[in-house]
């Protein structure tokens, strides 16, 4: 029997959401039915290519939009067109999804209780939501994708005359966030406040996909989510980096990355053209979102691979066919970023960008400026889950005709390469940027290694892996709860660092070897995989206890802005108007409204030639030091000049359009 995809509810779901208030309970559901109706493309089409599965729906609605985006901005239209294509790619894979909707009789009872375990744990999100850090100039550009009438990729900036930034050259997740704001009518800063809380289901239901179809175990997928969200969730305390889930970063990582490589482990199991194209889908998407991200996941997929021709000697073809899928669309991404890439100037660092790499980034680099190398002990910031992950790699010798040991084994040596050579890691931050290229201990296949170990472990202990998991996981929480500031002093251990590489690489050169002299496995009975789930959350809880014990909102936020000053900006100033202010008062406000700025903080802004962002300082510092020469607002064409009382003491000679007791706002005639 054929019937409706249930994923149209969406659509009649956001119209009752908007019928209630924009706040509490009714933006949690305005933002929840939005999203899930941008998801209703991809779903479509991938039901028409027979794919079941978040991760496949996701791929491609960032696929539909990624096209519908690009007639936007090639025709200078507003969303209303980008939403009006992506009702067509809907109309057209309709009938597609109608004729193999047989499919929905099955529902996953597994997959829909991580689905509930993700809401339970976005409502937590939600009383620790809170904007700081780079939220302000991603909102920025969400806010003038969202209210501009002529949209551009050049536009969208936070100058006008300004250049692309090589990371967001393309916005499309910004987009993504500024049709949320549309569908939903909310403000964009509520899409990137509480925001969090309705993604963080998909990426729970992400991970479990990319765990179960890896491991092929649900138990197995369970305990992946569970090592992952302890992992970046709940460690921290305060929400760790799920707070952000809103942004690009920490999007392509939780989101993007997941589903590709459950994409990839689908096809490398049973290759097929739908799942080849589903994961080029993903690759591109996530080259666009976040393009070093798409070259850091292929790290541990090509290491993958190797390991996985060293092992079993099989399953090269899919593996390197899933691997092509990554390239193309990366490297038709880069190729299109490359102009913008070769007009900054960190890049390729210089020997003065090496020094100011080891001053910026305290403890995570060691060695001098000519031979330098990832900190080992960056591998283990994280806390007590890192250090049992990396505890965990060379337990992979047990399972080693397993694909999950040939990921762990493969794709951590990979990693390590390129991050704790000396005469390696310089050339790769030549790639990437020392900025990037430190990052890329974040693909560490942390959850997998510890879910994989304890699967080991309970095939070899029984149900004895429960106990000892809990007491781990006590003694390792209180010795190592890690290092989570911005700032990393240095205080986590490196010799799980080196218990890792020295193991890990002994595992995969005895697994080899072992293989390829009788061509048998170790023979550790690996059925247990309820007992594995078992002791992954017998260990999560005491991580648990102490992240959850640390619940609370932290961040200054725009609190620095007063409500007076936002409001009157909002209501005076014109979209594509620009605002001359110290670098953190613009760089907050742009956030709040359509404007385009004269300066911004340096560390916010892509240093190139156009952008010139320390000439822009420069002037800033003249103008407001110097007695406020309007020479200088002019020349970069402002027309509102805001002066905080608390950082200068300047009055001048304009009409003043709203002042209060710390700013000031000026008209410039």
């Amino acid at each position: 029997m054929r019937r409706v995809p249930l994923v149209l509810l969406a659509v009649p779901a956001l119209a009752l959401a908007r019928l209630l208030p924009a706040d509490g309970a009714g933006l949690g559901l305005r933002l929840g039915a939005a999203t899930a109706c941008l998801l209703i493309p991809g779903a479509l089409i991938s039901r028409g290519l027979r794919l079941r599965g978040f991760a496949p729906a996701l791929a491609w609605s960032l696929a539909a939009l990624l096209f519908a985006f690009a007639i936007t901005f090639a025709v200078h239209e507003s969303l209303w067109l980008t939403l009006a294509l992506l009702g067509a790619a809907a109309a057209v894979a309709l009938p597609f999804a109608v004729r193999v909707n047989d499919l929905d009789h099955k529902l996953d009872w597994a997959k829909l209780g991580v689905v509930a375990a993700g809401i339970a744990f976005g409502i937590a999100l939600w009383f620790v939501a809170v904007l700081d850090g780079d939220a302000f100039f991603h909102l920025a550009r969400v806010r003038k994708l969202e209210a501009f009438g002529s949209l551009s990729l050049q536009n969208v900036g936070e100058f006008r005359d300004g250049s692309l930034h090589p990371g967001y050259a393309f916005p499309l997740w910004h987009g993504f966030l500024a049709l949320v704001a549309r569908l939903a009518d909310v403000d964009p800063i509520a899409v990137g406040r509480n925001g969090p809380t309705v993604v963080a289901p998909l990426a729970f239901a992400l991970f479990y996909e990319a765990g179960a179809t890896l491991f092929r175990s649900a138990w197995v997928g369970f305990a992946v989510v569970i090592s992952q969200v302890m992992l970046t969730g709940v460690a921290a305390g305060h929400g760790g980096s799920f707070t952000s889930l809103a942004l690009p970063a920490t999007a392509s990582r939780q989101l993007l990355v997941p589903a590709l490589l459950a994409l990839f482990f689908a096809h490398v199991r049973r290759p097929s053209g739908a799942l080849l194209l589903s994961t080029a889908a993903a690759a591109g998407s996530l080259a666009l979102v976040h393009p070093t991200y798409a070259l850091f996941v292929g790290v541990p997929l090509v290491g993958y691979a190797i390991a996985r021709a060293l092992l079993v000697r099989r399953e090269l073809v899919p593996a390197l066919t899933g691997i092509a899928a990554l390239a193309v669309p990366t490297a038709i991404a880069l190729a299109w970023l490359r102009p913008v890439v070769e007009a900054t100037t960190v890049h390729n660092p210089s020997g003065q960008e090496v020094r100011r790499a080891f001053s910026q980034y305290p403890g995570q680099l060691t060695g001098n400026f000519d031979r330098y190398h990832v900190a080992e002990r960056l591998f283990t910031r994280s806390g007590a889950v890192a250090v049992a992950a990396l505890l965990c790699v060379p337990l992979a010798y047990f399972a080693s005709s397993r694909r999950w040991a040939a990921w762990v084994l493969g794709g951590s040596l990979a990693i390590f390469a390129l991050t704790l050579v000396p005469s390696v890691f310089p050339h790769f931050a030549d790639a990437v940027s020392i900025s990037q290229g430190r990052r890329l201990v974040g693909f560490m296949p942390f959850p997998y290694a510890l879910a994989g170990g304890a699967s080991v472990l309970a095939g070899l202990l029984g149900l004895f892996a429960i106990p000892l998991a809990l007491a781990a996981g006590i003694v390792l929480e209180h010795a190592y709860p890690g290092d989570f500031g911005y700032r990393f002093h240095g205080t986590t251990p490196a010799w799980p660092t080196w218990v890792a590489l020295v193991g890990g690489l002994a595992a995969l050169l005895i697994g080899a070897a072992r293989r390829f002299r009788n061509g048998s496995d170790v023979g550790v009975q690996l059925r247990h995989q309820r007992t594995a789930a078992i002791a992954v959350a017998a260990f999560a809880i005491p991580v648990a206890v102490h992240g959850f014990s640390h619940w609370n909102r932290v961040g200054s936020g725009s609190g620095a802005l007063t409500r007076g000053l936002i409001k009157s900006i909002r209501a005076d100033a014109k979209p594509k108007d620009v605002l001359f202010a110290d670098p953190q008062t613009g760089y907050l406000l742009a956030a709040y409204a359509p404007v385009y700025l004269a300066d911004a903080p340096f560390g916010h802004v892509a240093v190139t030639k156009k952008n010139r962002p320390k000439q822009r300082l420069r002037d800033v510092y003249r103008f407001y030091a110097h007695g406020g020469d309007l020479s200088i607002p002019r020349y970069y064409g402002a027309r509102w000049i805001i002066v905080d009382r608390r950082r200068h003491r300047l009055t001048l000679d304009l009409p003043r359009a709203y002042g209060d007791r710390r700013y000031v706002l000026y008209r410039l005639r």
